[in-house]
């Protein structure tokens, strides 16, 4: 990552993290990924946490990995972190075979993602009016 890439990344109070290669599918991750989006880390933590999905073990690393990130190179506050975009994509597809009736074979897909999450700063609002 050059210095002007990063300066720009600064500039907007963003942090992200990618985890490539996740064995599932993007039909699968969307919803988990949709439920945290807007929420503050601890609470989106939480929440993946307590989630009965196999798949939400690797978007909590992901999302720790995103902290970390925010913790370490730009010496955010972590209590102010939260999930300003969640996304995923295709990745490969695995494609295996599965022997059926009378000699012939039927395809198994198995799909893998990208999961990428961005952090931002949450800023408090100051107000301008003075109470008496």
């Amino acid at each position: 990552m050059g210095k002007e890439k990063r300066k720009e990344i600064n500039k907007n109070k963003t942090v992200r993290s990618i985890n490539n290669n996740i064995r599932s599918s993007v039909r699968k991750l969307n919803p988990i990924l949709k439920g945290i989006v807007g929420k503050k880390v601890d609470v989106a933590m939480r929440d993946l946490e307590f989630s009965e999905k196999r798949i939400t073990r690797d978007i909590r690393k992901t999302l720790n990995s995103a902290v970390a990130n925010a913790e370490n190179n730009f010496q955010y506050d972590i209590d102010k972190l939260i999930v300003k975009e969640a996304y995923c994509g295709k990745k490969i597809i695995m494609k295996r075979f599965r022997p059926r009736a009378k000699g012939r074979a039927a395809p198994i897909l198995k799909p893998y993602s990208s999961v990428t999450i961005i952090l931002s700063e949450l800023k408090k609002m100051e107000s301008h009016g003075s109470k008496s």
